[in-house]
């Protein structure tokens, strides 16, 4: 022991007395500093000065009417495009646009060709036309740019999806609404006419008797026919306002059939959309499986997919109600396969959108999502896409001719209504016709009242048929059902359909900026640097006679030296990153005892190759440098790396340094920091078993290659 602390002392003498080499170790001590900060304040907030970004925007939409409605999509994504601040939106002419993008004046450009509006009208026709952006990017420029521009353009694209499925259900649900008020607005009177047709077939047991005592007892008949002849005027009234109404009725009734007419292409345009989304989870399994693709278009997709499906777990919920309650006005529930199918849909989307989730809490992390998520992710997508094509190929066929089946069902009854309410209107003057008879019979005496005893009979049939026919029509349908199904508040629920499911963040050990996120991966960097610099500079061995101190005494003796420069390097850089940088760091403390650490456990290790191996120790320290570089997941996540850095991922002391230090910035836990610790230990004690088993024999037979090397000129 006595040696080594000889050995460290002299050195800290010598460092003391020459300036010169005080001047150069206060030098190495201080560059690993400049590593770290310049590269932390260079990454300080990338993402968020994507708004200096320029992308063209042309705009060449010409506009259309969707249901008499005029819609202008490409005047509604520029206006939203001013008000985001975060990319830089330019608004230029297609020629200026082209050619910006290809001299670099432009990092991309989208374009809104004319009929965008137009084919986004044919949403409620028989021919769909999916409208289309043309987007266009320079990737030679830079390698994040183009997905940065491509994020920007699927956030157009989703924006204007969500506004005009607003728009078109808007138009659809204020068709439902205005029948549905008008329905329930002249409710009273269809009440009003129902009441008093059974009024006056409750009447029919007073006329007979009034004819029959009119034989024997005038008078009373008299105020019997008077009390009848009374309340047939009212109804004779009301049969005539029940006629006209019963036609307003029947064109209601057409203008709702009319309108489910155009719900069916909406119906199958939104089965269309949920099986694209479908499809789009399939490829995100293929995504999150290829390592080539960039982290960040990874994040980006399965936050796109997230909100896809959100919206198709919305949408399949809002068809499967509308379904339903078609379904209870058609005999047979002819439509229930129909919503069992999409049952089942809507079941599959909501554990597709469970699994994305973890993924993505996953990816949040750094961590690989497992794999047995993304097979079961792709195997719902499989299974949801097989049912939403095979209702799609029975949608025409056999679906939509069910639904039109529920609306004819409804302007059936109405043309049943309409048919009895016309009958009453020329019953009542029949009736009225017989009462007055009836009275003039009174007055003529006995030979009129068996003229009025002969039709009694046939009137009072038709009364009661008619009745009939009015209680037969309540049994099929409830009015205030059919009001409750057509009445809806149309912006409220348009609204609701272009964006069912708000996402509510919740960031789990924040850190609020980019630059502080990677200060653990560069401050681990420049140490690892700091100590190369080290071994380049100072020379590990000591020059004294070979018998004065052992290997092992050398070995510690000097290694001691390093270890202070290493240490002064650590509180240099890590006390910087807080203080001058002002990076966030929410445990400072165990930030700079961690960096210490680091610092011990790197110069250990590098110095050990060095000592063992010389020069060639120094390439060795270097590669493992390069190797740590892509195979830590200190920038990409590791599990978007290639295989062979997947697999020297664990066995990196770099893959435990940063971790350690993430949990300083972030916030600890201690499970974790100690994990780390144990596997950076372990790497000090291998190169420690290495440093005092090999030092000594490696180095008796690498004098003479050395000595050799040296007489080349080239290698010192």
């Amino acid at each position: 022991m006595g040696h080594i602390w000889a050995i460290y002392s002299k050195d800290l003498r010598n460092i003391s007395r020459n300036s010169a080499a005080a001047i150069i170790i206060l030098g190495l001590a201080f560059l690993p500093s400049l590593y770290a900060w310049f590269n932390i304040k260079a990454s300080w907030d990338p993402y968020g000065q994507t708004g200096s970004l320029a992308i063209a925007v042309v705009n060449n939409d010409e506009g259309a009417e969707l249901r008499g409605t005029p819609i202008h999509v490409g005047d509604e994504i520029i206006a939203s495009l001013k008000e985001n601040k975060k990319i830089g939106w330019v608004f230029v002419e297609e020629k200026k646009a082209i050619e910006g993008v290809k001299h670099g004046d432009y990092y991309a450009s989208i374009t809104i060709p004319a009929d965008f509006s137009a084919k986004m009208a044919t949403v409620l026709t028989d021919k769909l036309q999916q409208a289309e952006l043309d987007y266009a990017v320079n990737e030679k420029i830079n390698a994040v740019s183009p997905k940065i521009a491509q994020k920007g353009a699927s956030g157009i694209i989703e924006e204007v999806r969500a506004s005009f499925v607003k728009t078109a259900n808007e138009t659809i649900f204020r068709i439902f609404n205005q029948i549905g008020v008008e329905l329930e607005a002249n409710k009273p009177a269809i009440e009003q006419v129902r009441n008093t047709v059974f009024k006056l077939e409750a009447l029919i047991p007073q006329i007979n008797e009034a004819v029959a005592l009119a034989s024997t007892d005038i008078d009373k008949s008299k105020k019997i026919v008077a009390t009848v002849q009374t309340e047939l005027p009212k109804a004779a009234e009301l049969a005539k306002d029940g006629e006209a109404f019963t036609k307003q009725l029947g064109h209601f009734f057409d203008q709702s059939g009319a309108t489910l007419d155009t719900a069916g292409p909406l119906i199958k345009q939104d089965l269309q959309l949920l099986l694209e989304t479908s499809n789009s989870i399939g490829a995100l399994t293929g995504i999150l499986q290829d390592s080539s693709i960039d982290p960040e278009a990874v994040k980006s997709a399965v936050v796109l997919a997230e909100k896809r499906l959100t919206s198709a777990v919305s949408v399949t919920g809002g068809m499967i109600n509308l379904l339903e309650r078609l379904n209870e006005t058609v005999d047979g529930k002819l439509l229930t396969s129909t919503i069992d199918r999409l049952k089942q849909v809507n079941s599959r989307f909501k554990q597709q959108l469970a699994l994305v989730q973890q993924i993505q809490s996953a990816i949040d992390k750094g961590e690989k999502p497992a794999q047995t998520l993304i097979d079961r992710l792709g195997t719902l997508s499989k299974e949801t896409s097989q049912i939403l094509t095979d209702v799609l190929s029975r949608y025409d066929s056999e679906i939509l001719p069910r639904i039109k089946q529920a609306a004819g069902k409804a302007k059936q009854a109405a043309a049943k209504a309409q048919s009895v309410l016309a009958e009453a209107n020329k019953l009542v003057p029949s009736a009225l016709q017989v009462v007055n008879d009836a009275a003039k019979g009174l007055e003529l005496g006995s030979k009129e009242l068996a003229k009025i005893q002969k039709n009694l009979p046939a009137a009072e049939q038709k009364i009661k048929d008619f009745a009939k026919r009015i209680r037969d029509l309540e049994k099929e349908g409830n009015l205030n059902e059919l009001v409750d199904l057509l009445k809806n508040d149309a912006e409220r629920e348009g609204a609701f359909f272009a964006e069912p499911v708000v996402l509510k963040e919740n960031r789990l050990f924040p850190i609020p900026n980019y630059g502080s996120a990677m200060s653990p991966f560069f401050t681990t960097l420049s140490l690892w640097v700091g100590a190369l610099l080290l071994v380049s500079l100072l020379t590990v061995d000591v020059h004294r006679p070979e018998n004065t101190y052992r290997s092992y005494h050398i070995y510690f003796g000097r290694y001691l030296t390093f270890l202070t420069i290493a240490i002064v390097q650590s509180l240099l850089v890590t006390l910087g990153d807080i203080y001058l940088l002002k990076a966030f760091v929410a445990d400072k403390m165990w930030f700079v005892l961690f960096g210490v650490v680091l610092s011990a456990v790197f110069m250990l290790i590098v110095y050990t190759l060095v000592s063992i191996f010389g020069n060639v120790g120094k390439a060795m320290a270097i590669v493992l440098l390069v190797l740590q570089l892509a195979g830590s997941g200190g920038t990409f996540p590791i599990q978007v790396t290639p295989p062979f850095f997947q697999a020297i991922h664990p066995f990196l002391p770099f893959t435990y340094a940063i971790s350690m230090m993430r949990e300083a910035v972030g916030g600890i836990l201690w499970d974790i920091v100690a994990r780390d610790l144990v596997a950076l230990a372990i790497f000090a004690g291998v190169a420690m078993l290495l440093g005092l088993a090999l030092k000594k024999w490696i180095n008796r037979y690498s004098v003479k290659m050395v000595e050799k090397a040296k007489e080349s000129g080239l290698i010192h």
